[in-house]
């Protein structure tokens, strides 16, 4: 195997991991816009986004009960995901200019 697909790989079992695992320790401080709205005090106007009921809204994956779970099955989600669109979007761009195996 090629120096550059072991590469890869870990790479791959390093992101989901940490996507897996280390993803529960975030940080659950509001961020800075959140913030600012309860400062200033119109939070409380705020309504419910468009994809509030959607399968991984708000860091988590809907139907999990268990919210260390349901983070940590999003984070390897949004990995596979990420994963897989930009691995089809360059063998996509690659074979359009030329390029061959």
């Amino acid at each position: 195997m090629k120096k550059q697909n072991v590469f890869l790989i870990v790479g791959f079992a390093i992101s989901l991991l940490l996507a897996g695992i280390v993803s529960n320790y975030a940080s659950s401080s509001p961020d800075g816009l959140e913030k600012v709205a309860g400062d200033i005090g119109f939070l409380g106007t705020a309504k419910k986004h468009t994809n509030a009921d959607k399968l991984l809204a708000d860091y988590g994956v809907k139907g999990i009960e268990n919210d260390r779970l349901s983070t940590g099955a999003a984070g390897v989600i949004g990995v596979i995901a990420t994963a897989g669109i930009s691995t089809g979007l360059f063998l996509v761009l690659r074979r359009k200019n030329g390029a061959s195996r």
